[in-house]
């Protein structure tokens, strides 16, 4: 007879990692979610700091989100926000969330007009000085099917084109979607800065997104056994154009893989990257840090 898992097993897998060693050159989380984290921000970001992790960029998935990005930029020197409608909110934008996946419950459609008002608030939103990005849009043909192809197509060149009237830097959402991403970006015209969040392609798209000077922001998925092609990639991208994230509280780095992720456990995502690389810590934190400011167009300093 097998045993029943603990509770106190259960608690453990539901606990925050400790606090890793701190990094000696101080980096940025280049894409995070605060607002799905416990705690405070305030208590977020000081956990962060203590660990050498002073900027993070705080990402809006929908209009609310967004709304709250921009707000608590707003309030904090260090967070810096981006504003977009996720690939995946857009098709219940127009088609209804009957299921309420979302955070906002079920809902019913409201058409082609109601992902215009969306997109018009977005635009506003973007507008704000302490907003450095729009993101995270792009695709996704993991969770939405067919019938939302067309939404989420045509609300990615919208938040293109916002990026690029706005002066901002784009922050791709990319899942089972390279092609299709790549395809639209040329289309389009991708704006001056443009980072794919959770690089989640091979070398080979590496080597096309170094080409177009695309950045690629690598997340805790870089540290699990069993990415080896993400770290080939991580290999051959030019170390000009690559950054870190979290994406928490998503994507918890090994061994807390499946622990809830905040922006404190950059450092082991950092470590891994450099050991990839083949440089020592301080020299890969230098980059990123570098590299961050320079994609979200904030100076260093903060």
């Amino acid at each position: 007879m097998s045993a029943r898992p603990s509770s106190s097993s259960a608690a453990a897998k539901d606990a925050p990692p400790p606090l890793p060693e701190p990094l000696r050159v101080a980096v940025a989380d280049s894409h995070t979610h605060l607002d799905m984290q416990s705690g405070t921000v305030e208590e977020g970001l000081a956990k962060a700091a203590s660990v050498g992790v002073t900027t993070v960029v705080q990402v809006g998935c929908d209009v609310k989100g967004s709304r709250w990005a921009a707000e608590t930029a707003a309030a904090h020197a260090n967070v810096h926000a981006a504003v977009a409608l996720h690939p995946n909110e857009a098709p219940r934008i127009v088609l209804g969330d009957p299921d309420g996946w979302s955070r906002q419950g079920a809902r019913t459609g409201g058409g082609e007009g109601a992902l215009d008002d969306a997109l018009a608030e977005i635009e506003a939103l973007a507008a704000l000085g302490h907003v450095k990005a729009v993101g995270e849009t792009g695709l996704d043909h993991f969770r939405t099917g067919p019938e939302g192809m067309a939404a989420q197509e045509r609300s990615f060149r919208a938040h293109i084109e916002i990026a690029k009237r706005q002066g901002k830097a784009l922050v791709i959402h990319d899942r089972d979607a390279h092609a299709d991403v790549l395809r639209v970006l040329r289309e389009e015209g991708a704006p001056e800065r443009t980072v794919f969040h959770c690089y989640s392609g091979d070398a080979e798209m590496a080597r096309e997104c170094a080409a177009a000077g695309y950045y690629m922001s690598f997340a805790g998925t870089v540290t699990f056994k069993n990415a080896a092609p993400l770290r080939e990639a991580l290999a051959v991208a030019p170390l000009e154009l690559v950054l870190v994230e979290t994406d928490a509280p998503y994507l918890t780095p090994a061994p807390y893989r499946g622990r809830p992720n905040a922006p404190y456990l950059i450092p082991l995502t950092v470590r891994a990257m450099a050991a990839v690389r083949g440089i020592d810590e301080d020299a890969m934190a230098t980059a990123l840090a570098a590299n961050t400011a320079r994609a979200f167009d904030y100076r260093l300093d903060h």
